[in-house]
């Protein structure tokens, strides 16, 4: 911007840079807004909704301070543009959930952000992908904590905040006893465009309004009705707005109802129920994310008879012989839309390759679906590092570090151990600010004490309590005068886990204990921000699931990126990438009583920490963290970087299972 700029001007390129997400991945970008007033703690709203609250005075400053105008102006001329999409290119993307930012609160967890990686990664590779979803205006809870109890707490989202415009596109579904009519609001994700529909209109009726009201929430019922809409009323919303993809890809079986739609057209035009399952499988790829049977949703016959019973007698469908089409050999009657997906699916895979050999296992007695391969997950790398830390890789390892080249992480050996110090540094005093910020008081995390991390769901098989199994060994650690641990947790159980809300109090309860104050940490209000502090300012990411239920695990890969060293079961990607030196693994036990598997377990933990890992990280007493340390971590940045990112996650996607090769 020039000094002659107007108020005009600058709100407008503002508003033009806060209107596409890759400002959430742009250092520049985010430095942008940062300097932006924030009144009453406004710092936590989307830019969009902030740049509207600045009175006169904050216009006049920010308009006087031409290094901020400057930044406006880069930053404007730097927003990417939709990427044109050719019908026999275009990959349609769908998925419950989207972890894009914290700033757009549509996700829950380890799949939303995933699939908000996913298109941040295809809009890097400038592979032709939009993304269909619900917009939730409840989104997922805000977690707060009430004497060590989980509380959850929804707040209403408005679009037009949250950087998200309307489309033409209106769907009307018909859902049982009555029509449900969906308008559709678009994010900007780089260049990769994002489609969320939403019932809360005024022509509905309140059950209506209420089927996108929040995420993962309500009774079988209302979860088949958002994901007939998500289904079947995203393929609506898609074509109206004049795309009609090549592939669909289903992130998860939440939209398998498409291909409902898919089927009535061919049905329509004269084959039979079977033959029309064959023709689309070429047009559909199916993501499995889940390797125990529990976390596959699936309807009652009752249910499936009242919502898609009209649906088949329309196209003179015979409805058993539909509901066949979602039943797993050997179980009950239950419509399982796992089994429904892989039938209709050209192409299916699990998330890592261990996840892939577990559902071959599982879905083995599937007749006529695709065999079952695997692509790793991976993350966006510009997303979850430090900015000290990209300005690093930027410098040494040039603009494109991100991408999956190991002679580009081979560069690693050029940044020095002061440079790598000093981020470690930084990071650790951002995530201590945010950790003192979220509890609301001094947590008395000691920046110069190994640091040992643990942020994710509160399921139960991922044993976030392991630690916790001989308190006076963890206590050991904890206060050793010598060689001292420090150990941060965070994460949310699903408001209908009361199992997964009992392990979240336990933690809590031992992080409040006066023995373990100020080295034992639970960090309430999980969100990216969180997360995301935590990966700059840990030493040391910890992953105890039983082994094998974690299907992939993308946390750990965040943390890697950071130079954070992993400690794992050997499970998800960890199982696969591990090689001896660029972190530790944890034994797991065979022992078949799961109390006593999870004792050997939790001590094989202890003594890797006290024997391993804390020895090498504190070296001869030097400066922290030793020499040899540094090492370690350049070594797993040479074996980790190039295979954990989301651009190689995603040109194996392009390449194996869309087979559209990446423009870029």
């Amino acid at each position: 911007m020039q000094e002659t700029t107007t108020r005009y001007e600058l709100e407008s390129a503002l508003l033009q840079v806060a209107g596409n997400y890759a400002w959430t991945w742009d250092t520049r970008a985010r430095e942008l807004f940062r300097r932006i007033p924030a009144m009453n703690g406004e710092a936590a709203l989307h830019p969009a909704e902030r740049i509207k609250l600045l009175d006169e005075d904050d216009w006049a400053g920010l308009i006087a301070d031409s290094e901020f105008t400057e930044l406006a102006r880069e930053a404007q001329a730097k927003i990417p543009q939709p990427l044109p999409l050719r019908d026999e290119e275009t990959v349609a993307y769908f998925s419950p959930e989207f972890g894009v930012s914290e700033m757009l609160p549509q996700y829950s967890g380890g799949l939303g952000v995933l699939a908000g990686d996913h298109l941040k990664a295809a809009s890097d590779l400038r592979i032709p992908l939009l993304g269909v979803g619900l917009f939730y205006r409840d989104g997922f809870f805000r977690q707060a904590l009430e004497a060590g109890h989980q509380r959850e707490r929804y707040e209403t989202n408005n679009p037009r905040f949250l950087a998200l415009t309307a489309t033409p596109a209106r769907v009307e579904l018909e859902l049982a006893d009555r029509i449900v009519t969906a308008r559709v609001w678009q994010a900007n994700v780089g260049t990769t465009r994002l489609f969320l529909l939403d019932t809360d209109l005024e022509i509905n009726d309140e059950r209506g309004r209420r089927v996108s009201d929040r995420l993962y929430s309500g009774d079988r019922e209302h979860r088949m009705r958002q994901e007939l809409l998500m289904g079947v009323g995203g393929i609506r919303a898609i074509r109206q707005l004049g795309y009609e993809p090549a592939k669909f890809h289903l992130n998860e079986g939440h939209a398998g109802f498409l291909a409902l739609e898919l089927l009535a057209e061919e049905v329509a035009g004269g084959l039979s129920l079977q033959e029309a399952v064959a023709k689309i499988r070429q047009r559909i790829v199916f993501t499995t994310h889940t390797p125990v049977p529990a976390g596959i949703d699936r309807f009652a016959p009752e249910l499936m008879r009242k919502y898609l019973g009209v649906w088949a007698d329309r196209f003179s469908v015979d409805m058993d012989e539909l509901l066949q089409l979602g039943i797993l050999p050997g179980s009950d009657d239950h419509f399982n839309m796992a089994a429904f997906c892989i039938r209709v699916a050209g192409r299916c895979n699990g998330v890592s390759r261990l996840h892939g050999e577990v559902s071959r296992s599982m879905f083995q007695d599937v007749p006529g679906g695709p065999e079952i391969t695997s692509v790793t997950n991976g993350v966006h790398a510009r997303t979850w590092v430090t900015p000290q830390l990209q300005e690093a890789f930027e410098d040494k390892l040039g603009p494109e570090w991100y991408l999956p080249d190991p002679a580009t992480w081979a560069k690693v050996d050029d940044i020095s151990n002061e440079e790598i110090r000093s981020a470690m540094r930084q990071g650790s005093d951002r995530m201590i600010q945010m950790a003192d910020r979220q509890i609301g008081e001094q947590t008395g995390l000691d920046p110069n004490i190994l640091t040992v991390g643990f942020a994710r769901r509160f399921a139960t098989y991922k044993r976030a309590d392991l630690l916790l199994r001989d308190r006076d060994r963890l206590l050991e650690l904890i206060n050793d005068p010598d060689r001292p641990i420090q150990f941060v947790f965070a994460g949310k159980a699903h408001p209908a886990d009361e199992p997964g809300k009992a392990i979240l109090r336990n933690v809590v309860e031992f992080a409040n204990d006066p023995a373990a104050r100020g080295r034992f940490v639970f960090v309430p209000g999980y969100n990216m921000a969180v997360s995301r502090a935590m990966y700059a300012g840990c030493n040391v990411w910890l992953n105890n699931p039983i082994r094998p239920r974690e299907a992939s695990g993308t946390s750990g890969e965040k943390a890697a990126l950071n130079g954070v060293l992993n400690f794992s079961i050997l499970d998800g990607w960890w199982d696969e990438c591990f090689d001896g030196e660029n972190g530790w693994a944890i034994p797991s036990s065979a022992a078949e009583d799961s109390g006593q598997r999870d004792w050997e377990e939790a001590h094989s933990l202890y003594d890797i920490l006290a024997t391993e890992i804390a020895p090498l990280y504190y070296g001869d007493g030097g400066e922290n963290p030793s020499d040899e340390w540094l090492a370690k971590v350049r070594h797993n940045w040479k074996t980790l970087g190039p295979f954990v990112t989301a651009s190689r996650m995603l040109q194996e996607y392009a390449e194996r299972i869309y087979q559209i090769p990446p423009s870029r």
